[in-house]
């Protein structure tokens, strides 16, 4: 059954700790909102009771009936209002008008009276406009005066809807900020995990060395339990070259002495028809010797306790093979030619003439009848490099990668090859942090494997010492 698309750890946890931040910050919003609202109006409403106050202490109560007196200017100073529009109202002790706008004795709800000293704040319509009333009982004697004093709602929804604004706007900020923190941390308290990611990613067998990082308290039961894998894997591997270096080793010998004694039985008197079976089994042995020799030498790439540190010349080690394969026989009217170059690196001999080897036998193996074999070697700033090149039918270009890994052959691959050849010689490289490559011939068909190497430090001088030497 195919899995489906995994979501993210990171965005799993900025989704849960998103989600009551998502609750918290609209019903935060909506109680600020409310306290400002009603902190806003309460103000408003000590305006309105002070000029109630204002209105009461104008009041006369010395006389048989209460009575007020407002000059003009007073009047004017008691509804200056810039934005709203001010009505105030005194009713004596009978509900006569004492004062004011008689108009507002007709507002809806009719306002109650109140007791002595009593206020009492309460929204009203008076004739379809929306009004904010204070009603203020004050004493004259008998019963209680009454004191109206009413405004228009303009400045009241104006503060109300900067007030939402303000608190909208910085609810969206302080999300927005929350959010990029959650974010933040979130990455931040997740890199050791990246970064060991990171690392595993660059691991396979031949560097298992333990994680040594370090790491928060609850990763490392997690780097314990990779490096104990990592150990397992090593002891493995371990196990699997040693047998295969020992198996290797075993057949050698008798797969030699098997060949020579075939060699010298094609050499005594014997029946004619014998001949063909003979050389094919002179040929099966040979490439099982080979098949043994390639066998070990993946067996010595793969050991990590040869140094590939040590200042070799390429050169030497295409001259010194060039000397090997002048003893051999090779198949009719292939030519195999030299041309060489100083190209210092740093690596071990051994493993890089092995490798020279694989790729000048798999040239001869498949390059075909009168094929021409060139290798070539030199050095530039960047690199030193070592190539063999051949004029056969190469190998496209799609299957290459595929030509490397180990007992794979191209599909129009002659011959009675192993598919080893190509691989090992790749192993080597990367054993010599390498680049091997498969490319076009200069000119003309045929496959140009090419082994570029870093270069090779200049040799140090050693200084004289004082005494001249």
């Amino acid at each position: 059954m195919a899995e489906g698309p995994r979501s993210s750890l990171q965005r799993r946890l900025f989704f849960w700790l998103s989600l009551p931040l998502l609750v918290a910050l609209p019903l935060l919003g909506v109680g600020l909102y409310g306290q400002v609202q009603r902190s806003a109006q309460s103000w408003l409403d000590e305006g309105l009771e002070d000029t109630a106050l204002t209105l009461a202490g104008q009041i006369d109560t010395r006389g048989e009936q209460p009575r007020i007196e407002i000059s003009a200017t007073m009047d004017r100073a008691l509804r200056f209002d810039r934005q709203d529009d001010v009505f105030y109202l005194v009713l004596g002790t009978q509900g006569q008008v004492l004062q004011g706008d008689a108009g507002l004795a007709e507002l809806q709800p009719r306002p109650l009276p109140q007791a002595a000293g009593a206020t009492r704040y309460s929204d009203a319509r008076l004739r379809e406009r929306e009004l904010r009333l204070v009603q203020l009982g004050v004493d004259c004697g008998l019963s209680p005066c009454q004191v109206l004093v009413a405004e228009t709602l303009h400045k009241r929804d104006a503060l109300q809807s900067e007030i939402g604004s303000v608190v909208a706007l910085n609810g969206l900020m302080l999300a927005l900020l929350l959010g990029l923190a959650g974010w933040w941390a979130i990455r931040r308290g997740l890199a050791p995990l990246t970064e060991m990611s990171a690392e595993l990613e660059h691991r396979d067998l031949h560097r298992l060395t333990p994680l040594s990082a370090p790491l928060p308290r609850e990763l490392v039961p997690l780097q314990a339990a990779f490096n104990r894998l990592f150990e397992r894997l090593g002891r493995a591997a371990e196990a699997q070259r040693e047998f295969l270096a020992d198996a290797a080793h075993q057949l050698r010998t008798p797969l030699t002495s098997l060949q020579t004694e075939i060699e010298l039985a094609m050499l005594e008197p014997h029946d004619g028809r014998m001949d063909p079976l003979l050389e094919r089994l002179r040929q099966r042995v040979q490439r099982s010797a080979r098949l043994a020799q390639q066998l070990l030498s993946l067996a010595r790439a793969e050991d990590r306790s040869v140094e590939v540190g040590q200042r070799v010349d390429l050169r030497e080690i295409a001259t010194e093979s060039g000397q090997d394969w002048a003893h051999r026989a090779l198949p009719e009217g292939v030519d195999l030619g030299f041309e060489l170059a100083d190209a210092p690196a740093l690596g071990h001999a051994f493993l890089l003439r092995e490798l020279l080897e694989n790729l000048i036998h798999n040239a001869v193996n498949y390059a075909g009848p009168k094929a021409r074999i060139t290798v070539r070697c030199g050095h530039d700033e960047h690199s030193s490099w070592i190539e063999v090149e051949d004029n056969g039918p190469g190998i496209p270009p799609a299957e290459r990668a595929a030509a490397m890994q180990r007992f794979r052959r191209g599909n129009q691959a002659s011959g009675n090859g192993s598919g080893l050849g190509l691989a090992i010689a790749a192993d080597i490289a990367a054993r010599h942090n390498g680049k091997l490559e498969l490319l076009d011939a200069r000119e003309g068909p045929g496959l140009r494997a090419r082994l570029s190497l870093p270069p090779a430090p200049p040799p140090t001088l050693a200084l004289p010492d004082a005494s001249g030497t």
